[in-house]
């Protein structure tokens, strides 16, 4: 899905970039250009940015003793 109309961003990138290296809204907007045009894009950039972001080893369901 496009994220970013005006600079034609989509999530898959949006997901790939904070898979990458862990990254602030600002670093996807200086690499790439989210919400530098119109900005209507930021809330759904962030809502991606966060389910993309990689879980700690301490929240993981993986990690839990039962």
């Amino acid at each position: 899905m496009i994220v970013c109309v005006c600079n034609r961003v989509s999530d898959r990138e949006i997901r790939e970039r904070v898979q990458a290296s862990p990254c602030a809204l600002r670093d996807l907007r200086r690499e790439l250009c989210v919400g530098t045009q119109c900005a209507k894009c930021l809330p759904t950039a962030l809502d991606v940015m966060r389910e993309a972001a990689p879980v700690p080893a301490a929240e993981s369901n993986l990690s839990r003793v039962v």
